[in-house]
């Protein structure tokens, strides 16, 4: 599995299974077990899926050693808030099974609490039971102000990108780029809407491959973390199969101008 370098220089690597709606119990176990045997090492839950203990339970249930598996959980909105942020770590923790997790993120950006959030996050990187922290959809004025006030900086801004909203998302992205911000893509596959483009299918037939795989593909040369959802054993295998083709500069334009401003789930565009 590739990586990528964390401001903190620490590796991330560059696709991950989403377990967002992944349901609760065997479900859920089944799909982190069957990724990790295919050779994922990345695994993307949030306390507000419900699902973090079967994700521990897979984990623990692979055979394999903490160390080979990246494993991010975020906070909810109800738990923001310095101490509710401590308590809700700890509950996230234990559901985890695990004795650190190594990305913890602020699931959305709550007014008024998100900055006394971010204070117990920092705090919670001393004691070594977090690795790295970030944030999710966040835009630009989100960011802007925590760049302002943080005493650390944001190691990942997790957001929905796929070719149907990256140019509106420019201005997130270049802030990003600009202080060493690591983006990851949520709902990379338009949560299915827009698998049957004929553009899509073009573009694959060239390289042999489905447009879910073009769709991950593209995330990847654009140097984002990839976080594909799916519960079935032959497309988790699928989407994993994106490592032997890169897209062509043509193929990545033509990709780039799909936008139509798409947002398949939560849209922080009026989140004040």
């Amino acid at each position: 599995m590739a990586s990528l370098t964390m401001r903190t220089r620490r590796q991330i690597p560059v696709l991950g299974l989403g377990v967002y709606k992944s349901e609760p119990g065997p479900v859920t176990r089944d799909a982190v077990l069957d990724a990790l045997r295919l050779g994922y090492r990345h695994i993307d839950t949030a306390a507000v899926y419900n699902n973090e203990a079967d994700v521990g339970d897979a984990i623990a249930a692979s055979g394999l050693d903490r160390s080979e598996v990246f494993v991010t959980t975020k906070l909810w909105n109800d738990d923001q808030g310095y101490d509710k942020t401590l308590v809700a770590f700890d509950r996230s923790l234990e559901l985890l099974g695990l004795d650190y997790i190594d990305l913890y993120l602020i699931h959305w950006p709550v007014p008024e609490l998100r900055l006394d959030t971010w204070r117990a996050f920092e705090r919670l990187t001393l004691d070594g039971r977090v690795r790295d922290i970030g944030v999710s959809n966040y835009l630009r004025r989100h960011l802007e102000e925590i760049l302002e006030h943080a005493a650390v900086v944001p190691a990942v801004n997790q957001i929905e990108l796929s070719p149907y909203n990256y140019r509106s998302r420019r201005d997130i992205l270049d802030l990003c780029q600009e202080n060493n911000i690591l983006v990851e893509a949520y709902s990379p596959l338009t949560k299915g809407r827009k698998l049957g483009d004929p553009v899509l299918a073009e573009i694959g037939a060239r390289y042999g491959k489905t447009p879910a795989q073009v769709l991950i593909r593209w995330g990847l040369d654009k140097g984002f973390v990839v976080l594909p959802k799916s519960v079935h054993a032959h497309r988790i295998g699928e989407n994993y199969n994106v490592f032997d083709f890169s897209l062509s500069a043509d193929d990545q334009e033509r990709l780039d101008g799909l936008d139509e401003g798409l947002a398949t789930g939560w849209d922080p565009t009026d989140a004040p």
